[in-house]
């Protein structure tokens, strides 16, 4: 198992390998560079390679005994479209583009695990590298899966962690059931006639249309969802006219919707359909309803009982069962991992990446990966793989951070 030498050592290489993918970040299916980097890794590991599902998509194969049992871990590489405004020496190369989610980190994490099971293989039985592109919105793990994933690589369980703030440095949170939201768009176009702003009753105003459509819209979930459901509407855009005294012929709105329940996700999406048509009526205007028009929607990120059990014991042979939550609220943002959780079962689990102070949330210009945690991550990978594999040897012992 890992000592306190292996893992300073391990610590540093981390470190090293995160730092260079958050100087050079690469947004969703353009992961090019990073993967080259990834894979490159794992071949000097020793692993096996599996390139280009889901478009830029790494897999790294490991195996040892005679058991047939396999699981997959994984982590995500992509970046986001936001000018990163740190000033350290490690800050993103690339303009308007930077790791604000800390998927540099997962994968440092998840490499460093890689690294060290493909050295000790203290298992038995195979574990499933997967590095994958596109989670922010562009549903890399769908496309993956889409690919063959599974029918190639076919785990019995999948594992999935992200870094989370205001969690503290040192600890896990983890619950079996809704972990993340399910996660869906939508774009409204109201149709009308447009006229001079000084003659509305010649026209059909989309204007007060849209306004009165945006206060119907606040009902679904005050009046429409169970109270002891919990689920959010929100609009995000509006976009119509281009002058000071003229009515547009059009409006479009934008917007999200999340809630933990598929049944919810359903009637959110019939709700909204139902109170445009209405509305339109009303104002007697056409209008056009398109759910995910650029992007498919998220369902509910659901961790199983089982798995979640063994994420948990994985998570307190590492830091310890105080520093392990097991009641955290769940996240009304989403993650793509929620498609590895239809296919298999699994868990998903936060890492906590420490206080948020000055501005270092998630998404944040300013955010910036806790390297104090990488070996924390990694450990758990590994004793994720150990557990998950039913290891042949060493098995009750601790892993030291």
């Amino acid at each position: 198992m890992p000592n306190l030498i292996d893992l300073k050592h391990l610590h540093e290489e981390m470190r090293e390998w995160r730092r260079h993918l958050h100087q050079y970040p690469e947004t969703a299916f353009e992961e090019n560079a990073t993967a080259e980097f990834i894979a490159g890794k794992l071949t000097e590991f020793g692993l096996k390679i599996h390139r280009g599902l889901g478009g830029t998509g790494v897999v790294g194969t490991l195996s040892a005994g005679d058991s047939a049992r396999k699981i997959a871990l994984r982590a995500d590489m992509d970046a986001l479209f936001i000018q990163e405004q740190n000033t350290f020496a490690h800050k993103s190369r690339h303009d308007g583009v930077m790791h604000a989610c800390g998927h540099d980190g997962h994968s440092a994490m998840l490499l460093g695990a890689a690294k060290y099971l493909a050295q000790t293989r203290n298992i038995n039985g195979t574990v499933y590298f997967i590095f994958q592109p596109a989670e922010e919105g562009r549903a890399g793990a769908k496309a993956m899966i889409e690919d063959g994933l599974f029918e190639l690589f076919p785990a019995d369980a999948v594992f999935g962690m992200h870094n989370f703030p205001d969690i503290p440095t040192g600890h896990f949170a983890i619950k079996s059931g809704p972990m993340m939201a399910a996660f869906d768009c939508f774009e409204i176009i109201l149709k009308g006639q447009a006229t001079h702003a000084a003659m509305p009753h010649l026209g059909n105003d989309v204007i007060v249309a849209a306004a009165q459509l945006i206060n119907n819209l606040q009902t679904i979930v005050s009046r429409n969802v169970n109270p002891a459901d919990s689920a959010v509407v929100t609009i995000t855009q509006i976009h119509a006219g281009n002058t000071w005294n003229a009515i547009p012929d059009s409006v479009v709105l934008r917007g999200t919707f999340r809630c933990f329940d598929s049944a919810v996700q359903t009637l959110i999406a019939d709700k909204i359909s139902h109170i445009v048509n209405t509305t339109c009526a009303v104002f007697h205007l056409e209008n056009e309803v398109r759910f995910n028009p650029e992007n498919p929607g998220y369902p509910v990120t659901l961790n199983a009982e089982a798995e979640t059990a063994l994420a948990f014991q994985a998570a307190v042979a590492v830091v310890g069962e105080n520093a392990v939550q097991t009641q955290p609220t769940p996240s009304m943002g989403s993650e793509d991992f929620a498609f590895m959780l239809q296919e298999k079962p699994g868990c998903y689990l936060w890492i906590g990446n420490g206080s948020s102070a000055n501005s270092c949330l998630l998404h944040n210009p300013h955010y910036d990966f806790n390297d104090d945690i990488l070996p924390i991550g990694a450990a758990y990978w590994v004793k994720m793989t150990e557990l998950g594999l039913i290891s042949h040897k060493c098995h009750s012992r601790l892993i030291t951070i």
